[in-house]
């Protein structure tokens, strides 16, 4: 096997003409370079320079092996520039996986933001519910996800690397009719008599139903099971139950449905970025996380009234 290096340093005496200006160039001895190109030409199994007192000449092996050198020196070069590039995100992709209440909240902002400041990267999201995601975090289709969990399912892998975004506090979804519109808060207890709109398939979103009603002494009655967070409001706001949804997941509010803060003891979920231990993080994925983070602390800014207690905005206010 040919050593680059001693072919890089080759095809730089055939550049220069002679082994002393070869070493002066590169701050070696006249000594150590020809050894280097002794060692090259044993490799080679033939000669490869014709010495002689006035300096040295090629071979015809000599000649095809410096114009090689010069094209590895080349490529060489070109690796490093792409490298940089990558480096300094002017270049590259970056392959991310969500899910929908978070695809339509926490990350359009984190999107803008990265796309305005890197867009030479090319970002693609990918959708998933949570089985997906870790299929395509498992088969290396995506780089990094947006997850969740709640307490009493959390994220315990240890080929997995977590970082926390955001907590995700559930809000009471009531129609506009219903007796408690005009409160400003409410508790489950407070609608112990009510049906109740959840998500079907046993959606984790109906587990925190169930959990938080129960630890409040009463067994939720379901009216109607939804397949996404439209449809339940759009049984809210006909009347026919209230719901459970996450924060995150009242990006547009439907004429007939209030929003109502749930006092504790609230079933919390983690919005967490999860990536494969092994996979290392790279500059656009570094970049950003960074850009993940900033838009959950303009979330979390943005839920704390100026007494530092936790609010549920109304989206139909603009506020």
């Amino acid at each position: 096997m040919l050593d680059v290096r001693r072919i890089l340093l080759f095809a730089e005496v055939a550049r220069r003409g002679s082994v002393t200006a070869t070493a002066r160039a590169l701050n070696y001895t006249p000594s150590a370079v020809s050894q280097q190109i002794s060692r090259l030409e044993t490799e080679a199994d033939q000669p490869l320079l014709d010495r002689h007192a006035r300096g040295v000449t090629l071979t015809d092996a000599g000649r095809a092996l410096a114009d090689r050198g010069e094209r590895i020196a080349r490529e060489l070069k070109a690796a490093e520039s792409e490298l940089a590039d990558f480096a300094g995100l002017r270049a590259g992709t970056l392959r991310i996986g969500t899910f929908p209440t978070v695809g339509a909240s926490l990350l359009p902002p984190a999107v803008i933001a990265f796309r305005d400041t890197h867009p030479d990267v090319r970002l693609t999201v990918r959708s998933a519910r949570i089985a997906g995601l870790w299929s395509m975090l498992e088969n290396r289709e995506i780089e990094m996800s947006l997850m969740w969990d709640y307490d009493w399912c959390r994220i315990d892998r240890e080929d997995v690397d977590i970082t926390p975004l955001l907590d995700d506090p559930p809000a009471l979804l009531v129609g506009d009719r219903h007796p408690l519109a005009s409160r400003t808060d409410a508790t489950l207890g407070d609608l112990a008599d009510d049906s109740w709109i959840t998500r079907v398939d046993r959606h984790p979103v109906a587990e925190a139903l169930v959990r938080s009603c129960r630890a409040v002494g009463f067994e939720p009655q379901i009216a109607y099971e939804a397949h996404d967070y439209q449809e339940a409001q759009a049984m809210v706001a006909a009347g026919l139950g209230v719901a459970l949804a996450p924060t995150l997941a009242l990006e547009g509010i439907r004429p007939g449905v209030s929003v109502l803060p749930l006092r504790p003891p609230a079933p919390v979920r983690r919005i967490l970025l999860v990536r494969m231990a092994d996979h290392a993080l790279t500059p656009a994925a570094g970049a950003f996380l960074d850009s993940l983070r900033e838009s959950a602390a303009a979330r979390r800014t943005d839920a704390m009234d100026a007494g530092g207690r936790a609010v549920v905005p109304d989206p139909r206010s603009g506020s």
